[in-house]
């Protein structure tokens, strides 16, 4: 027996379901999260207030919520750029973990002769070193049609070595005790903090920083080039039609480098936000994920930044929710990540019937 229903293509998706579906896929996540707790043996109730609502409940909560989507917002924002035009970059993780690896560098190079032009420097140390990450997949998409999305993936565990071997060996702090970390960076290697530096009283005993303002200016320069740059209309024209593009005499090879140099190098800054931020130093595993998280993001997001940013904010309260319930509940933290992958999956369910509908088969089809 064949299966009775088939997908058929609807000739015209609706607009409005389709701004509509992370929303809906938001609500359906948290249907079967309830569902997830009560499994568990955790009060549904009691297990979702803890992880939505606890952690949003102080300034200090606040604080680490922008903290966590800021550079989720950016390497998102830059994998948007990509993902329009089809050039898929999946190691945004690699370039992040590169760019705090150049920005490392510098502050562990310069050490106490740094000065005021340290923290610039290594912006764009950052920036590089995601861009020198993205561009080997670009080389070898361009050059020999290689599949960006495997190349990006297998060098994202190559960094992940580099920066081991690193902190543990080369660059690892002599008074660190054995671990797997470098030397705390000096005062010039790091972004002000918003109360201690900067004297933001509201914000007292929170360690949010000026890293944030980063991502604050790349929204509007990201969507001036998506909308309003020829750069930009021209990647948008490759993803959406590549044959019309082609004719119209657009380099396929130039939209694939903009995309992933622009996406690379934000990762980077995101990676150097992070080392020169909160965390101050070089460390093993300093990074839970974001270039990887950042791809879910782009997608609840819907490619537009308004969207990214909303998506970002989301992430970052499943992170916390995630911490959160670690503590009062004594739950896996890993929760978080059941959470953002049911998030992805029913936001892939909902584009399904956004752009499909189930048509019953013929009852002459039904038969072998």
């Amino acid at each position: 027996m064949t299966f009775p229903y088939r997908l058929e293509a609807r000739p015209t998706p609706s607009r409005a379901m389709q701004l509509a579906v992370p929303v809906v896929a938001a609500v359906a996540t948290l249907v079967i999260g309830f569902l997830i707790f009560s499994v568990v043996g955790q009060d549904p109730l009691r297990a979702m207030h803890a992880f939505f609502i606890d952690p949003l409940s102080s300034v200090n909560g606040w604080s680490e919520l922008f903290l966590k989507a800021s550079p989720l917002c950016l390497i998102g924002l830059g994998l948007a750029v990509g993902y329009r035009a089809n050039v898929w970059n999946i190691g945004a993780e690699g370039q992040m973990l590169l760019g705090g690896i150049f920005a490392g560098g510098i502050a562990i190079h310069f050490g106490d002769a740094s000065g005021w032009w340290t923290l610039p420097l290594m912006m764009i140390g950052g920036v590089i070193g995601g861009m020198v990450w993205a561009a080997i997949p670009a080389l070898l998409k361009s050059r020999f049609n290689t599949n960006e999305i495997l190349t990006s993936l297998m060098l994202t565990y190559v960094a992940t070595q580099l920066l081991i071997y690193l902190v543990s060996g080369p660059w690892r702090d002599p008074e660190g005790m054995n671990f797997q970390i470098s030397a705390m960076f000096v005062d010039d290697a790091l972004f002000p903090r918003l109360y201690g530096d900067w004297h933001w009283t509201f914000l007292k005993g929170t360690r949010i920083n000026a890293s944030v303002f980063l991502t604050v200016i790349a929204i509007p320069c990201v969507w001036v080039f998506m909308r309003k740059s020829f750069a930009g209309f021209r990647m948008n024209v490759g993803g959406l039609a590549p044959l019309a593009a082609r004719y119209a005499g657009f380099s396929d090879k130039k939209t694939i480098w903009t995309s992933l140099l622009l996406s690379g190098g934000l990762a980077g800054l995101a990676g150097m936000a992070k080392v020169a931020g909160p965390i101050g130093q070089l460390q093993a595993g300093w990074s839970p994920g974001y270039g990887f998280t950042a791809i879910i993001v782009v997608f609840v997001g819907r490619l537009h930044p308004v969207g990214i940013v909303l998506a970002s904010l989301l992430m970052a309260l499943l992170y916390l929710g995630g911490e959160a319930v670690q503590t009062s509940l004594q739950l896996p933290q890993a929760l978080a990540g059941v959470f953002q992958g049911l998030l992805l999956f029913c936001l892939l369910g909902c584009d399904l019937f956004v752009n499909y509908r189930v048509k019953r088969r013929s009852p002459a089809h039904h038969a072998v």
